[in-house]
């Protein structure tokens, strides 16, 4: 992509992604040659951008729904997406939406998967696919499942959370002695990860490559920072470990109680518990982010 092709749409993407300004952005575009990650990583070298956002952002309007037969043990998560607000703002959406959740809670796949499994699933005497395509054909506009997530949890507990306006959902499988305490942490948990969105459970769901990028960054940073040859590498080393604390749930400040750290919360639980508790996954779903 050649510099004249970046658009003002390009420049608004990645202020979304990093938080930096706009001709900050637009020249590291150009930089990159419209590439996108590419600029993120030019603006993280500099310092300008602040810590990226998951995924970056789409154009894309719709809702999130959650649906569950067996609370706490099989629930399900359902992206549906449109092209305006408008539409998923409309009856129809809102109860298509609500009829997908409840189909996906008793035929999706268990884990996390594009929500192109469903189309070939018998749905309202038709496909899931046919009946999108028909109701997308009655308001005039793309629809599609974006994504679905179903868990099931028969030694522990799965619990939710669905943001008021249908925009952010949460689901979380929690591994341990089931029972109020149990449920209760991991509603606090789910909601948690609503508001601080981390990218993996622990330093164990991040993927290497991003590890390595992280690396590359602070190792740059450094660099430029003109610090001494034999302490940059303890440096780089205390830039990772932070990253690795700020973006996995067990390293994050707890929302209600930032003095405390997830994983602590969790810990203190499983002496409580007399027995251990280990999150072992969850989804979060957000309208029109990846």
């Amino acid at each position: 992509m050649t510099t004249n092709a970046v658009t003002a749409k390009d420049i608004g993407e990645l202020r979304a992604r990093t938080g930096a300004g706009m001709m900050d952005c637009k020249a590291a575009l150009e930089e990159a040659q419209g590439d996108m990650d590419k600029a993120v990583e030019i603006l993280r070298k500099k310092g300008i951008a602040k810590a990226e956002k998951r995924g970056g952002r789409t154009a894309s309007q719709g809702l999130v729904v959650i649906a569950s037969h067996q609370a706490g043990q099989d629930v399900a998560m359902v992206e549906l997406n449109c092209e305006t607000d408008f539409v998923a703002r409309t009856d129809d959406f809102i109860a298509l939406a609500k009829e997908l959740g409840v189909h996906a809670e008793k035929n999706a796949p268990v884990g996390v998967n594009e929500g192109g499994v469903l189309d070939a699933q018998s749905f309202r005497g038709k496909t899931v696919g046919e009946i999108i395509k028909e109701v997308s054909g009655k308001t005039g506009e793309a629809m599609t499942i974006r994504r679905v997530a179903r868990f099931q949890q028969p030694s522990g507990t799965v619990q939710s959370y669905l943001h008021f306006n249908g925009q952010v959902g949460v689901l979380v499988d929690v591994e341990g002695p089931a029972g109020d305490g149990l449920t209760a942490l991991a509603r606090d948990i789910a909601l948690h990860i609503a508001s601080a969105d981390p990218i993996g459970v622990s330093e164990a769901d991040i993927r290497p490559e991003t590890l390595e990028r992280e690396r590359r960054i602070a190792e740059e940073q450094v660099a430029a920072e003109g610090k001494p040859e034999n302490i940059r590498a303890k440096i780089v080393d205390g830039k990772l470990r932070k990253f690795v604390a700020e973006r996995t749930l067990t390293g994050q400040p707890f929302v209600k109680d930032e003095g405390k750290l997830v994983g602590d919360l969790i810990k203190e639980l499983a002496k409580t518990l007399g027995g251990p508790v280990t999150v072992k996954r969850f989804a979060r779903f957000k309208v029109g982010e990846a």
